[in-house]
Protein backbone atom coordinates (compact mmCIF):
# COMPACT_ATOMS: atom_id res chain seq x y z
CA UNK A 1 0.00 0.00 0.00
CA UNK A 2 2.81 2.39 0.89
CA UNK A 3 4.60 1.36 -2.33
CA UNK A 4 1.49 2.17 -4.33
CA UNK A 5 1.27 5.67 -2.80
CA UNK A 6 4.97 6.23 -3.43
CA UNK A 7 4.59 5.27 -7.09
CA UNK A 8 1.65 7.60 -7.41
CA UNK A 9 3.65 10.51 -6.04
CA UNK A 10 6.50 9.74 -8.44
CA UNK A 11 4.08 9.68 -11.31
CA UNK A 12 2.67 13.02 -10.26
CA UNK A 13 6.14 14.52 -10.09
CA UNK A 14 6.93 13.09 -13.54
CA UNK A 15 3.80 14.47 -15.15
CA UNK A 16 4.22 17.86 -13.48
CA UNK A 17 7.79 18.02 -14.81
CA UNK A 18 6.62 17.00 -18.28
CA UNK A 19 3.96 19.70 -18.24
CA UNK A 20 6.50 22.32 -17.20
CA UNK A 21 8.89 21.33 -19.97
CA UNK A 22 6.05 21.41 -22.49
CA UNK A 23 5.09 24.92 -21.45
CA UNK A 24 8.66 26.10 -21.81
CA UNK A 25 9.00 24.81 -25.40
CA UNK A 26 7.68 27.40 -27.90
CA UNK A 27 4.93 26.25 -30.23
CA UNK A 28 5.96 25.59 -33.80
CA UNK A 29 5.15 28.44 -36.18
CA UNK A 30 1.90 27.93 -38.09
CA UNK A 31 3.46 29.45 -41.22
CA UNK A 32 6.92 28.05 -41.97
CA UNK A 33 8.95 30.24 -44.35
CA UNK A 34 11.73 28.24 -45.97
CA UNK A 35 13.08 31.18 -47.95
CA UNK A 36 13.97 33.92 -47.57
CA UNK A 37 15.23 33.54 -44.02
CA UNK A 38 14.84 36.37 -41.55
CA UNK A 39 17.56 38.99 -42.03
CA UNK A 40 18.54 37.72 -45.49
CA UNK A 41 19.91 39.91 -48.27
CA UNK A 42 18.19 39.04 -51.54
CA UNK A 43 17.60 40.48 -55.00
CA UNK A 44 14.29 41.27 -56.66
CA UNK A 45 12.11 39.39 -57.37
CA UNK A 46 12.27 37.81 -53.91
CA UNK A 47 12.13 33.98 -54.07
CA UNK A 48 9.43 32.94 -51.58
CA UNK A 49 8.88 29.35 -50.41
CA UNK A 50 6.57 28.63 -47.46
CA UNK A 51 4.22 25.99 -46.07
CA UNK A 52 1.43 25.83 -43.51
CA UNK A 53 -0.50 22.70 -42.54
CA UNK A 54 -2.46 24.15 -39.63
CA UNK A 55 -3.48 27.56 -38.34
CA UNK A 56 -4.85 27.73 -34.78
CA UNK A 57 -5.57 23.98 -34.95
CA UNK A 58 -7.53 24.44 -38.18
CA UNK A 59 -6.61 22.84 -41.48
CA UNK A 60 -5.12 25.46 -43.82
CA UNK A 61 -7.09 26.05 -47.01
CA UNK A 62 -5.20 29.03 -48.50
CA UNK A 63 -1.97 30.95 -48.17
CA UNK A 64 -0.81 34.35 -49.33
CA UNK A 65 1.71 37.13 -48.96
CA UNK A 66 2.09 40.90 -48.97
CA UNK A 67 4.99 43.32 -48.70
CA UNK A 68 5.40 46.09 -46.13
CA UNK A 69 2.22 48.12 -45.59
CA UNK A 70 0.57 47.14 -48.87
CA UNK A 71 -3.20 46.68 -48.58
CA UNK A 72 -3.18 44.09 -51.35
CA UNK A 73 -2.49 40.43 -50.57
CA UNK A 74 -1.67 37.81 -53.19
CA UNK A 75 -3.64 34.68 -52.26
CA UNK A 76 -2.97 31.13 -53.44
CA UNK A 77 -4.89 27.97 -52.59
CA UNK A 78 -3.54 25.04 -50.64
CA UNK A 79 -0.84 24.71 -48.02
CA UNK A 80 2.22 25.61 -50.10
CA UNK A 81 3.28 28.89 -51.68
CA UNK A 82 6.14 29.29 -54.13
CA UNK A 83 6.39 32.71 -55.70
CA UNK A 84 8.66 35.43 -57.04
CA UNK A 85 7.79 38.64 -55.18
CA UNK A 86 8.83 41.87 -56.95
CA UNK A 87 10.30 44.58 -54.75
CA UNK A 88 12.33 47.74 -54.79
CA UNK A 89 15.71 47.88 -53.10
CA UNK A 90 16.13 48.52 -49.38
CA UNK A 91 14.72 47.12 -46.15
CA UNK A 92 11.34 45.37 -46.36
CA UNK A 93 9.05 43.11 -44.36
CA UNK A 94 7.49 40.15 -46.14
CA UNK A 95 4.20 39.02 -44.55
CA UNK A 96 3.46 35.35 -45.27
CA UNK A 97 -0.09 34.36 -44.35
CA UNK A 98 -2.33 31.31 -43.94
CA UNK A 99 -6.06 30.86 -43.36
CA UNK A 100 -7.79 27.96 -41.64
CA UNK A 101 -10.98 26.24 -42.75
CA UNK A 102 -12.94 27.84 -39.89
CA UNK A 103 -11.69 31.41 -40.38
CA UNK A 104 -8.44 31.49 -38.40
CA UNK A 105 -5.65 33.70 -39.76
CA UNK A 106 -1.92 33.24 -39.11
CA UNK A 107 1.08 35.22 -40.31
CA UNK A 108 4.87 35.01 -40.16
CA UNK A 109 6.85 38.19 -40.84
CA UNK A 110 10.29 38.04 -42.44
CA UNK A 111 12.61 41.06 -42.41
CA UNK A 112 14.83 41.22 -45.50
CA UNK A 113 17.14 43.56 -47.38
CA UNK A 114 16.66 43.75 -51.13
CA UNK A 115 19.74 44.61 -53.21
CA UNK A 116 20.05 45.31 -56.90
CA UNK A 117 20.03 42.38 -59.29
CA UNK A 118 23.63 42.13 -60.50
CA UNK A 119 22.51 40.40 -63.69
CA UNK A 120 20.39 43.46 -64.54
CA UNK A 121 21.99 46.32 -62.61
CA UNK A 122 25.68 46.26 -61.61
CA UNK A 123 26.63 47.39 -58.13
CA UNK A 124 28.73 50.28 -59.51
CA UNK A 125 25.83 51.92 -61.35
CA UNK A 126 24.83 55.52 -60.60
CA UNK A 127 21.39 55.72 -59.03
CA UNK A 128 18.84 58.52 -58.98
CA UNK A 129 15.80 57.53 -56.91
CA UNK A 130 12.47 59.04 -55.83
CA UNK A 131 12.23 60.91 -59.13
CA UNK A 132 8.43 60.85 -58.86
CA UNK A 133 8.68 63.22 -55.86
CA UNK A 134 10.69 65.96 -57.62
CA UNK A 135 9.05 69.36 -57.80
CA UNK A 136 9.84 70.28 -61.43
CA UNK A 137 7.46 67.94 -63.23
CA UNK A 138 5.55 69.50 -66.16
CA UNK A 139 2.84 68.28 -68.52
CA UNK A 140 1.61 69.03 -72.03
CA UNK A 141 -0.71 67.54 -74.64
CA UNK A 142 1.14 65.38 -77.17
CA UNK A 143 -0.11 66.76 -80.46
CA UNK A 144 1.12 63.69 -82.36
CA UNK A 145 -1.65 61.63 -80.74
CA UNK A 146 -4.35 63.91 -82.17
CA UNK A 147 -7.52 64.66 -80.24
CA UNK A 148 -7.07 66.63 -77.04
CA UNK A 149 -5.95 66.00 -73.49
CA UNK A 150 -5.52 67.76 -70.18
CA UNK A 151 -3.37 66.72 -67.23
CA UNK A 152 -3.01 67.29 -63.50
CA UNK A 153 -0.54 65.96 -60.95
CA UNK A 154 -0.02 65.88 -57.19
CA UNK A 155 2.21 64.11 -54.67
CA UNK A 156 0.11 61.94 -52.35
CA UNK A 157 0.62 59.62 -49.38
CA UNK A 158 -1.91 56.97 -50.39
CA UNK A 159 -1.74 54.75 -52.26
CA UNK A 160 2.01 54.78 -51.86
CA UNK A 161 4.97 52.51 -51.26
CA UNK A 162 7.44 55.18 -50.17
CA UNK A 163 4.99 57.68 -48.67
CA UNK A 164 5.43 60.02 -51.67
CA UNK A 165 3.76 58.73 -54.81
CA UNK A 166 2.77 60.90 -57.75
CA UNK A 167 -0.83 60.93 -58.93
CA UNK A 168 -1.49 61.51 -62.63
CA UNK A 169 -4.98 62.54 -63.69
CA UNK A 170 -5.60 62.70 -67.45
CA UNK A 171 -8.77 63.64 -69.29
CA UNK A 172 -8.90 63.20 -73.05
CA UNK A 173 -10.95 63.23 -76.22
CA UNK A 174 -10.48 61.31 -79.47
CA UNK A 175 -7.66 59.17 -77.99
CA UNK A 176 -5.53 62.18 -77.10
CA UNK A 177 -2.39 61.73 -74.97
CA UNK A 178 -0.88 63.78 -72.14
CA UNK A 179 2.90 63.80 -71.67
CA UNK A 180 4.36 64.32 -68.18
CA UNK A 181 8.10 65.04 -67.95
CA UNK A 182 10.88 65.86 -65.50
CA UNK A 183 14.59 66.62 -65.89
CA UNK A 184 16.60 65.08 -63.06
CA UNK A 185 20.33 65.41 -63.95
CA UNK A 186 22.72 65.32 -66.91
CA UNK A 187 25.28 62.72 -67.97
CA UNK A 188 26.61 62.51 -71.51
CA UNK A 189 28.84 59.50 -70.89
CA UNK A 190 26.48 56.79 -69.58
CA UNK A 191 25.53 54.17 -72.17
CA UNK A 192 23.48 51.66 -70.14
CA UNK A 193 20.21 52.34 -68.35
CA UNK A 194 17.46 50.66 -66.35
CA UNK A 195 14.18 52.52 -65.87
CA UNK A 196 12.65 51.15 -62.66
CA UNK A 197 9.20 52.21 -61.49
CA UNK A 198 6.05 51.06 -59.70
CA UNK A 199 2.65 51.83 -61.25
CA UNK A 200 -0.70 51.64 -59.46
CA UNK A 201 -3.73 51.22 -61.71
CA UNK A 202 -7.25 52.20 -60.71
CA UNK A 203 -10.55 51.08 -62.22
CA UNK A 204 -10.03 53.75 -64.90
CA UNK A 205 -7.27 51.62 -66.47
CA UNK A 206 -9.84 50.44 -69.02
CA UNK A 207 -9.47 53.88 -70.63
CA UNK A 208 -5.72 53.54 -71.31
CA UNK A 209 -4.82 53.34 -74.98
CA UNK A 210 -1.04 53.37 -74.57
CA UNK A 211 1.25 53.87 -71.59
CA UNK A 212 4.61 55.33 -72.61
CA UNK A 213 7.84 55.57 -70.59
CA UNK A 214 10.81 57.39 -72.16
CA UNK A 215 14.31 58.42 -71.18
CA UNK A 216 16.01 61.24 -73.11
CA UNK A 217 19.77 61.80 -72.95
CA UNK A 218 21.93 64.46 -74.59
CA UNK A 219 25.13 62.74 -75.69
CA UNK A 220 28.63 64.23 -75.88
CA UNK A 221 28.14 65.01 -79.60
CA UNK A 222 25.16 67.24 -78.72
CA UNK A 223 22.55 64.94 -80.19
CA UNK A 224 19.66 63.61 -78.11
CA UNK A 225 19.06 59.89 -77.91
CA UNK A 226 15.51 58.85 -77.09
CA UNK A 227 15.01 55.54 -75.30
CA UNK A 228 11.29 55.19 -75.99
CA UNK A 229 9.10 52.29 -74.91
CA UNK A 230 5.36 51.91 -74.58
CA UNK A 231 2.81 49.30 -73.67
CA UNK A 232 0.67 49.39 -76.81
CA UNK A 233 -2.99 48.88 -75.98
CA UNK A 234 -3.92 48.33 -79.63
CA UNK A 235 -1.36 45.74 -80.77
CA UNK A 236 -1.00 44.40 -77.19
CA UNK A 237 2.78 44.46 -77.52
CA UNK A 238 5.73 46.33 -76.07
CA UNK A 239 6.84 48.93 -78.63
CA UNK A 240 10.19 50.69 -78.99
CA UNK A 241 11.03 53.92 -80.78
CA UNK A 242 13.28 54.29 -83.82
CA UNK A 243 14.50 57.13 -86.05
CA UNK A 244 15.34 55.60 -89.42
CA UNK A 245 15.75 58.94 -91.25
CA UNK A 246 18.79 60.19 -89.33
CA UNK A 247 19.42 62.86 -86.66
CA UNK A 248 19.22 65.86 -89.02
CA UNK A 249 15.82 64.87 -90.46
CA UNK A 250 14.25 62.84 -87.66
CA UNK A 251 11.01 60.96 -87.89
CA UNK A 252 10.04 58.95 -84.84
CA UNK A 253 8.45 55.58 -85.52
CA UNK A 254 7.05 53.01 -83.12
CA UNK A 255 8.23 49.47 -83.78
CA UNK A 256 6.22 46.52 -82.46
CA UNK A 257 8.20 43.86 -80.62
CA UNK A 258 7.08 40.28 -80.06
CA UNK A 259 6.87 40.85 -76.29
CA UNK A 260 3.23 40.91 -75.12
CA UNK A 261 1.73 43.76 -73.10
CA UNK A 262 -2.00 44.08 -72.38
CA UNK A 263 -2.17 46.82 -69.78
CA UNK A 264 -5.97 46.94 -69.61
CA UNK A 265 -5.88 43.40 -68.19
CA UNK A 266 -3.42 44.22 -65.39
CA UNK A 267 -4.73 43.97 -61.83
CA UNK A 268 -6.57 47.03 -60.54
CA UNK A 269 -5.94 48.83 -57.25
CA UNK A 270 -2.53 47.27 -56.80
CA UNK A 271 1.12 48.08 -57.53
CA UNK A 272 2.93 46.74 -60.59
CA UNK A 273 6.73 46.74 -60.89
CA UNK A 274 8.20 47.79 -64.26
CA UNK A 275 11.88 47.60 -65.25
CA UNK A 276 13.02 48.62 -68.74
CA UNK A 277 16.57 47.76 -69.77
CA UNK A 278 18.43 49.33 -72.72
CA UNK A 279 21.83 50.59 -73.90
CA UNK A 280 23.29 52.70 -76.73
CA UNK A 281 26.35 53.17 -78.89
CA UNK A 282 28.26 56.46 -79.14
CA UNK A 283 26.13 57.33 -82.18
CA UNK A 284 22.79 56.79 -80.48
CA UNK A 285 21.96 53.34 -81.83
CA UNK A 286 19.84 51.81 -79.09
CA UNK A 287 19.48 48.17 -78.10
CA UNK A 288 16.32 47.45 -76.16
CA UNK A 289 17.12 44.41 -74.06
CA UNK A 290 14.18 43.39 -71.85
CA UNK A 291 11.12 44.51 -69.97
CA UNK A 292 10.34 43.07 -66.54
CA UNK A 293 6.73 43.25 -65.36
CA UNK A 294 6.23 42.15 -61.75
CA UNK A 295 9.45 40.17 -61.96
CA UNK A 296 8.56 38.39 -65.21
CA UNK A 297 11.01 39.03 -68.04
CA UNK A 298 9.76 39.83 -71.53
CA UNK A 299 12.78 39.86 -73.90
CA UNK A 300 12.82 42.61 -76.56
CA UNK A 301 16.29 42.10 -78.13
CA UNK A 302 15.84 44.80 -80.77
CA UNK A 303 18.29 47.41 -82.07
CA UNK A 304 17.37 50.67 -83.84
CA UNK A 305 18.86 54.15 -84.42
CA UNK A 306 17.32 56.72 -82.11
CA UNK A 307 19.46 59.91 -82.23
CA UNK A 308 17.95 63.37 -82.88
CA UNK A 309 19.63 66.71 -83.61
CA UNK A 310 17.39 68.80 -81.34
CA UNK A 311 19.90 71.36 -80.08
CA UNK A 312 19.19 70.62 -76.43
CA UNK A 313 21.53 71.54 -73.59
CA UNK A 314 22.96 68.61 -71.57
CA UNK A 315 20.19 66.81 -69.72
CA UNK A 316 18.73 63.50 -68.63
CA UNK A 317 14.95 63.59 -68.47
CA UNK A 318 12.11 61.14 -68.40
CA UNK A 319 8.68 61.26 -70.01
CA UNK A 320 5.61 59.43 -68.78
CA UNK A 321 2.71 59.57 -71.21
CA UNK A 322 -0.89 58.44 -70.89
CA UNK A 323 -2.86 58.05 -74.13
CA UNK A 324 -6.61 57.73 -73.87
CA UNK A 325 -8.73 55.06 -75.51
CA UNK A 326 -11.83 55.99 -77.49
CA UNK A 327 -13.92 59.12 -77.82
CA UNK A 328 -13.51 60.55 -74.33
CA UNK A 329 -12.73 59.62 -70.76
CA UNK A 330 -10.26 59.99 -67.94
CA UNK A 331 -7.44 57.97 -66.39
CA UNK A 332 -6.14 58.14 -62.83
CA UNK A 333 -2.99 56.26 -61.92
CA UNK A 334 -0.06 56.56 -59.54
CA UNK A 335 3.72 56.22 -59.77
CA UNK A 336 6.15 55.49 -56.93
CA UNK A 337 9.82 54.62 -56.41
CA UNK A 338 10.83 55.89 -59.86
CA UNK A 339 14.54 55.11 -60.08
CA UNK A 340 16.95 55.44 -63.01
CA UNK A 341 20.14 53.34 -62.95
CA UNK A 342 22.97 54.24 -65.33
CA UNK A 343 26.53 53.15 -65.98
Amino acid sequence: MMMSKKMTMLQMLFFNSLLLVTLLIPAAASVVVNSPVNGASVSSPIPLSATAAACSSQAVTAMGYSLDSSTGTTVVGGQIVNAQVPSGTGAHTLHVKAWGNAGAACVTDVAISVTTNASLIPAWSTIVSSIQALGNWAFIHDSVTGGWSSGAMSVVNSPSRSGYSRQFYTTYGNSGGERYAVAFTDDAAATNFVYDSWIYLTDSAGNIGNLEMDLNQVMSNGQTVIFGMQCDGYTLTWDYSANWTGPAHPSNQWMHSSAPCAIRTWGRNQWHHLQLSYSRTEWGVVTYHSVYVDGREEPINATAPSAYALGWTPVLLTNFQVDGLGGSGSVTLFMDDLTIYRW
